[in-house]
């Protein structure tokens, strides 16, 4: 029951997917390149490209940084429910507008509330999910995302060509579906277990774990698994308190921590993907490729795809290593399109970019896009976990709109614009170089373990290459955990 729960929360991820997929394909429509723009003009300026696409990450960043004060007060499902009302408003005003101004103000409107679901979903998902399959879990979140940029292809290419305002009107419409799917189910979702026990509600925190258990509230597992809950938070509050300032404190390793979520957040856009899928439609018409559209609908179902590895292999082989692994493939794809697009004619690199493209976005699937949210989902003790993780996810915006206000200045061959075009890949190569450098510095193996274990092991281990070892130690009962740090076990109380 845990994880048909936190699956469906997962849906979240659709609205975040599918409103980063839509705009690619919109800007690049005849109708709204021929109202849109200025007068007596047919395509917009590197300027209204760069803010009309990253300004749904100025929402986006405000969404996910304001989160802890309706997940830490109202719950994490109510603050999700919040969200999804906020994702609506925003998505009513893209829908009905007909020109640029009120589409900017609908993606700050829907931007904040892409931002809160994509703080809390991760949050809610680790927090009701059984250990053993607790990064598989949470990576369905990314998969959500993945389908949600593949539905947003489909439906570009499908009403492209339209000559009136559905061309653009279906695609934002269709986003309003999404969220009514997820507020449905949210009134009928349970609140996490640990919500309660940080609000001090005992009795709710049983009813929460009744449902997620299929137990009643007074059976033993139940009662077990609440106790081991209540005493490693009092452990928790005994060591430091739940404040904004106690996310920046060196003791007890937050600092470490934060640094770790905020990096690994950050790298994730450095690694050059949202430039596939905020740009890719139009940099793959740039570069010679006859139906870019298609090509788009491509490299998203590729995303989606190898999406299912990630999830099947992050509780098996590890996150450190499918992190270094995926760094090194996305490193040397991206370097070679670089190569050979700035070397060779754009009709033997176009089928090389396409090609190397797709190695690119199967390597960031497997590995970068479901465990960047694995991480910042686990390494948090619970009277910071809320905020840890809005401060992380919050990086991961406004690197976002970094990159999409950025990339069309590097890219195009326009006034004003450095006309980089396929050799803006050589950056995105570089910032994969240093993430296989961070992870292997910086990200703990956190497999198979625990929310409380994972506490104890940033309190005991200094560095983040002997992790393995202490994961190897637990499992083989080496390592004595008290009895309030051995709770989530999920399914395996007996």
């Amino acid at each position: 029951m845990a994880i048909i729960v936190a699956v469906f929360v997962a849906f979240g991820g659709l609205l975040y997917g599918y409103d980063t997929g839509t705009i690619a394909g919109i800007m690049t429509m005849g109708y709204v390149k021929e109202h849109f723009t200025d007068f007596g003009k047919n395509d917009f300026t590197s300027g209204q490209s760069s803010l009309t696409t990253s300004i749904l990450s100025v929402g986006t960043f405000t969404g996910a940084i304001v989160a802890p004060l309706a997940a830490d007060t109202a719950g994490r499902r109510l603050g999700l429910l919040l969200y999804c009302l906020v994702f609506s408003v925003g998505a009513i005003l893209q829908t009905v507008t007909t020109g640029r101004v009120l589409l900017i103000v609908g993606r700050v409107i829907a931007g904040l509330g892409v931002g809160g679901i994509s703080s809390i979903v991760p949050l809610y998902q680790s927090e009701v999910s059984p250990k053993w399959i607790r990064g598989a879990v949470v990576s369905v979140y990314q998969f959500a995302i993945t389908v949600g940029l593949l539905l947003a292809a489909i439906v570009n290419n499908a009403t492209k060509d339209r000559p009136n305002t559905s061309s653009y009107r279906i695609p934002l419409g269709i986003q309003l579906i999404w969220a009514l799917i997820l507020s449905a189910g949210l009134v009928f979702l349970p609140e996490t277990p640990r919500f309660w026990v940080k609000k001090n509600r005992p009795e709710k925190a049983a009813e929460a774990l009744s449902r997620l258990r299929r137990l009643p509230t007074d059976s033993k597992p139940v009662k077990k698994e609440l106790l081991e809950l209540q005493k490693s938070f009092e452990m928790e509050m005994e060591v430091g308190n739940s404040s904004w300032k106690a996310c920046f404190s060196p003791h007890g390793s937050q600092l470490k921590r934060l640094l770790t979520g905020v990096s690994i957040q950050a790298l994730q856009q450095l690694t050059g993907i949202n430039f596939i899928f905020y740009y890719g439609t139009n940099f793959f018409k740039t570069a010679g490729i006859k139906d870019p559209f298609v090509v788009s609908m491509i490299t998203s179902a590729v995303n989606v795809a190898f999406t299912l590895p990630g999830i099947l292999f992050v509780d098996k082989v590890g996150r450190r290593k499918l992190l270094l692994i995926g760094a090194v493939v996305m490193c040397v794809s991206e370097l070679i399109v670089a190569a050979v697009g700035a070397a060779l004619d754009s009709q033997v690199s176009s089928k090389v970019l396409i090609a190397f493209t797709c190695t690119f976005i199967a390597g960031f699937a497997s590995t970068w896009g479901p465990i960047a949210w694995v991480v910042v989902a686990e390494i948090f003790p619970l009277r910071i976990r809320a905020k840890g993780v809005a401060i992380s996810v919050a990086a991961n915006w406004i690197f976002n709109f970094a990159i999409a206000f950025a990339t069309p200045y590097l890219v195009d061959k326009k006034p004003g614009s450095a006309g980089l075009e396929s050799k803006v890949f050589f950056i995105w190569g570089g910032c994969n170089f240093l993430a296989i450098a961070f992870v292997y510095l910086f990200v703990y193996e956190t497999k198979g373990l625990s929310l409380e274990q994972v506490d104890e092991m940033y309190s005991e281990v200094k560095y983040a290459w002997q992790s393995d070892r202490f994961q190897t130690e637990i499992m083989s009962g080496k390592t004595e955990v008290s009895p309030d740090q051995s709770c989530d076990s999920g399914f395996d109380s007996d």
